[in-house]
């Protein structure tokens, strides 16, 4: 596994780095397959931030934490991403099975525009041919409410989100 660590506004002084490569680098036992792990470690005012992206088998497991302390937030991010390795192995393993989950029909809810937005961020990433249930696998990953994917069966871009009764909700183009 390639660990890059790299600093904002913070010296990622050689204990610092030493640190955050035995933090982690255990996660090599738990995923052989991690290709690269990515650690930023940012201080804004009394804020120390500690962010960590694996990249497993094209699939990204993304991690952050705040606290006052960077070694903290070191072991805090760590933590975090113990529990997502762990959902990330249960649902390969479920889904290697065969039990997949199928998510549900969404429903018409109309929501409010606001009027007059820029935008303030503009973010390009590839697009990796999946199925909506590694799409889902990926969204709860990465801890975000939806997740743009390139639909393997139909080759359409689909959007796949968290629907407030916790199932999924899939926007599928119509041609």
């Amino acid at each position: 596994m390639n660990i890059i660590i790299s600093g904002r506004h913070l010296e990622v002084t050689p204990a610092i780095k030493q640190y955050a490569k035995e933090k982690i680098g255990k996660f090599e036992r738990y995923l052989s397959n991690i290709s690269e792990a990515v650690v930023t470690l940012s201080v804004e005012k009394y804020r120390h931030k500690a962010e960590v992206l694996f990249k497993v088998n094209g699939i990204l497991i993304q991690a952050e934490s705040v606290t006052g302390e960077i070694y903290s937030s070191i072991d805090q991010v760590s933590e975090k991403l113990e529990r997502q390795v762990k959902k990330y192995k249960e649902k390969f393993i479920s889904q290697r099975k065969g039990g997949n989950r199928v998510p549900s029909e969404p429903k018409e809810n109309p929501s409010s525009a606001t009027e007059g937005g820029i935008i303030i961020k503009n973010k390009h990433f590839e697009l990796k041919p999946m199925s909506p249930d590694e799409a889902s696998m990926q969204m709860e990953l990465l801890d975000k409410d939806f997740f743009v994917f390139l639909n393997d069966l139909t080759n359409d871009i689909n959007v796949i989100y968290l629907r407030l009764d916790g199932n999924f909700g899939l926007i599928e183009p119509v041609r």
